[in-house]
């Protein structure tokens, strides 16, 4: 208990004080952990965040004492610490979908040759857990591990929106307006309705590049073993690659390898 106060304090004393200010430093720890192995420039942070750079220095600072951060002494860029590896470490019981999924992942990206996706829903959000490559050599960058969008938003992210009543949509488009109008311009309310609509009716998603021009997705909703649809999976390509004849020939891979993980669930010890 004594550890976690003082962390609490470093990050308060680090950004201003304040719930807003502890906020902001974890968006940096996350900012953090989403980069690759390389690790994060304090310009980049600097540049994701929209802190100043005083302000990001000093929560880096303290996310550092805590153990949450390494800074390299030569290249001066961050990494997740070993605090970071611990907690992880940690919550892996409570999700064990990655180990479960990524044998599933690994098969889709080598039977189809692109990418294929994990993800987990988060409330209003969807979270990329798992990213995994396939061989061709063109691929799609649109989606990374610890990426997050609004419910609705690419293909494994619609795929679980629309496997939700009418009543939780209906609250999940609303609720999240404001992000979609500000930061998703070629979405919309009641093009995200429509998309709903189209999902249920086709039994996938279809992402067709409207994340990033020419990035296309399909994915298919996963659901745990309340029968909820809690995570998605999914497949992103170049355009040329998920045309509707492909997509005929890719989709039923998809859905088998989503009853398998759903199958792993249910059987998953508690």
């Amino acid at each position: 208990m004594k550890r976690t106060r003082t962390i609490k304090a470093d990050v308060t004393e680090a950004t201003g004080g304040g719930t807003q200010s502890i906020e902001r430093a974890l968006g940096l720890l996350l900012d953090v952990g989403r980069a690759d192995q390389h690790g994060a420039r304090l310009t980049d942070l600097v540049t994701s965040s929209g802190l100043a750079k005083p302000t990001a220095r000093r929560a880096l600072g303290a996310l550092v004492r805590a153990g949450l951060l390494d800074q390299d002494e030569t290249s001066r860029r961050y990494h997740l610490g070993a605090e970071s590896y611990v907690l992880g470490m940690l919550a892996a019981p409570r999700f064990g979908i990655h180990a479960r999924a990524i044998d599933g992942l690994t098969r889709l990206s080598q039977a189809t040759g692109d990418t294929a996706f994990l993800s987990v829903r988060r409330d209003l959000h969807i979270v990329c857990l798992h990213r995994e490559e396939g061989p061709f050599p063109i691929r799609s960058h649109v989606l990374q591990a610890g990426d997050r969008h609004p419910l609705g938003i690419g293909a494994g992210s619609l795929a679980v929106l629309a496997a939700l009543p009418d009543d939780e949509v209906d609250r999940v488009i609303a609720a999240n307006t404001g992000i979609i109008q500000e930061k998703y311009p070629a979405y919309s309310p009641a093009s995200l309705r429509s998309a709903v609509m189209r999902t249920r009716k086709e039994g996938y998603a279809l992402n067709p590049g409207l994340l990033m021009k020419g990035s296309w997705g399909i994915g298919v909703a996963v659901c745990d073993p309340q029968g909820r649809p809690v995570y998605a999976v999914s497949l992103a390509a170049i355009e040329d690659r998920l045309d509707e004849t492909r997509r005929r020939e890719l989709i039923p891979m998809l859905k088998l390898e989503a009853e398998k993980l759903e199958r792993l669930l249910r059987d998953a010890p508690t």
